[in-house]
């Protein structure tokens, strides 16, 4: 027997339910908070609603609560990509945007479109995420910052207090990617995907440990994995006169896709499949940044490789006899 449906629109303060069983739709708003987390229990309980089938869609740490709450409640729960939920807001012609609106849409998703259910990461790969998201924040800070000095201080004293900002920020990232070495380097199976990662040139252990932090075998394949980090090719013709130049989507992990680019770059000197590759291409006409992104999916699609295979990067590989199966 299906579950009920439980459509979830997150916000920062609050979130707005939809629920769906037996044909009637409940609606109530809760906080954003573990008070509010409870009055949903205590909300679905006199709906005699034991277990529902949850989807939300992931905004950042917004849903995080809530979504470990819904799973420890043993409730089936989905976090869905944003997109999704606006493309299929285009396809039902959906004109109003309201989260009463929203978390109707999102349950309406949730039931015809059944997608893949939410499993929590392992505890030290949380631990990781936050390390690696805490850096790249601590990164922009320092860039910022540096850009204003660049940029001629209005003063002696701001100039001063900028260079001593940004020498507390270097401090503060260098302890930082010691904490996220150490991360690693004490759970054996961090530490073993890492020594695979790191086997592919153009990958760094800084890169490894970003990769690390995104749970890569939660895909099926690298086909989602590359969908997710917004590398797919997205083509656009259309009968003779629409020809566009294929380009990325762009709809996925912005944060796991920017974490590619310089791997990329540097793979295309250093990695001998990606850089035949990209010559492959080059010799085809292709345009300079199609090139760049379609090593960072090439480079994705290897890092997958070994964690799935087990066996360290074989820059041989596409010299081997290959044996049907």
């Amino acid at each position: 027997m299906a579950l009920p449906i439980l459509g979830i629109d997150i916000a920062q303060q609050t979130f707005q339910v939809s629920l769906r069983q037996a044909g009637q739709v409940q609606r109530q708003e809760f906080r954003n908070q573990a008070a509010g987390f409870a009055d949903l229990s205590t909300w679905l309980a006199r709906h005699g609603v034991v277990q529902v089938q949850a989807c939300l869609e992931a905004t950042g740490r917004y849903g995080e609560a809530l979504t470990a709450y819904l799973y420890q409640a043993n409730h089936t729960v989905s976090v869905v990509n944003p997109s999704r939920i606006k493309a299929y807001a285009k396809s039902k012609l959906s004109r109003n945007k309201t989260d009463r609106v929203d978390a109707d849409l999102i349950a309406d998703f949730c039931e015809t479109q059944q997608p893949r259910v939410w499993v929590p990461q392992a505890p030290e790969v949380r631990e990781l995420q936050a390390l690696v998201r805490h850096l790249d924040a601590l990164q922009a800070m320092r860039q910022q910052e540096a850009n204003r000095l660049q940029s001629g201080s209005p003063s002696d004293a701001v100039g001063a207090l900028l260079r001593q900002h940004l020498g507390f920020l270097d401090q503060q990232i260098e302890q930082l990617k010691q904490q996220i070495q150490a991360q690693i380097d004490q759970h054996p199976n961090l530490r073993e995907d890492y020594d695979l990662l790191i086997s592919i040139p153009g990958i760094g252990a800084l890169t490894a440990a970003k990769l690390l932090a995104e749970n890569l075998l939660q895909f099926e394949d690298a086909r989602a994995l590359a969908a997710y980090a917004g590398l797919s090719p997205m083509n656009r013709t259309s009968g003779t006169s629409v020809h566009r130049r294929p380009k990325l989507s762009k709809i996925g992990n912005a944060a796991l896709r920017k974490s590619l680019y310089m791997p990329a770059l540097s793979a295309q000197r250093w990695n001998p499949i990606i850089q035949q590759f990209c010559e492959r291409l080059a010799l085809a006409g292709k345009h300079k940044m199609s090139i760049i992104g379609a090593a960072m999916h090439k480079l994705l699609t290897l890092a997958y490789g070994v964690l799935k295979s087990r066996q360290a990067f074989d820059p041989k590989f596409l010299s081997k006899p290959q044996i049907a199966s």
